[in-house]
């Protein structure tokens, strides 16, 4: 299966604002340490790691929301790494990201339907009506939420406009940063259920990241373990949990709290 992303010794540095002197520039203080990996199309991939591990950073690399200070990242054999916005906006279409919090990413004083019609309308697609209605039909939201206000709805509703948006745009790639940590289980359950079906339904590359191995072992078929900067495992998740390689791995399957599922129930 061809590649849709590859990353080649990715770095990046961002400015250290606690360490600001009074006078000058902020010290740069480095977040991505030498990636390599590649994410095949129609893969399902998890980047896990803890608090400072560098999964976010790396998610919004990837999409080009921060630019890499060395290495490369081609998309569909494009490379994106040092793109000016200008060549990045007709690119940006086809790859999209859902955020962690839907109430600080879903402007609340649009309408659930101008939501999702606001990105359709600056990438200059027709029938945006009815795309709309699509998109929500596609998250399982009946139509007529599309006149309601963010705080209208639930967490886990909020959370499949959220999707919607990022799906009405056609997008080969959709990045999700730790979508489902604020919901309940249930709705972390059924979250998770409709990204799958998506995933098969309209022929999507997920990259989906999160602090929580059991989250990743439900949805991905692979497995990028980040430590301080750096890849410490990349490999196909059933193999990981049978057998993780890397101290750090064995740390985040023991912080698991809950049992595993396969185990019968004393």
């Amino acid at each position: 299966m061809a590649d849709l992303y590859t990353v080649e010794n990715l770095r990046l540095s961002l400015s250290d604002m606690t360490a600001k002197p009074l006078m000058g520039a902020a010290p740069q203080i480095e977040i991505l340490r030498g990636l390599s990996f590649t994410i095949p199309k129609g893969a399902v991939v998890g980047i896990v790691g803890g608090s400072g591990s560098g999964k976010s950073t790396l998610g919004r690399a990837l999409v080009r929301l921060l630019e890499p200070s060395g290495g490369a990242i081609r998309f569909d054999g494009t490379d994106i790494t040092h793109l000016p916005e200008s060549a990045l906006r007709p690119l940006r279409r086809r790859f999209q990201m859902i955020f962690q919090d839907p109430m600080s990413s879903l402007n609340p004083r649009h309408r659930v339907g101008t939501i999702i019609a606001e990105p359709l309308r600056l990438h200059r697609f027709d029938a945006i009506p009815d795309r709309v209605a699509k998109a929500l039909d596609h998250v399982g939201l009946p139509a007529h939420l599309a006149t309601r206000y963010p705080h209208e709805l639930s967490g886990g509703q909020r959370q499949r406009v959220g999707i919607a948006r990022a799906i009405a745009l056609e997008p080969d790639f959709i990045l999700a940063d730790e979508i489902v940590s604020g919901l309940d289980v249930s709705s972390q359950a059924q979250v998770l259920n409709l990204l799958e079906r998506l995933v098969l339904d309209l022929g999507l590359t997920l990259a989906f990241i999160s602090h929580d191995l059991s989250v990743i072992r439900r949805l991905c078929q692979r497995t990028i373990v980040l430590y301080r900067g750096e890849i410490v495992e990349d490999r196909p998740t059933a193999d990981l949990f049978a057998d993780p390689q890397a101290a750090y791995t064995r740390e985040l399957l023991d912080a698991i709290p809950l049992p595993d599922p396969a185990q019968p129930w004393a």
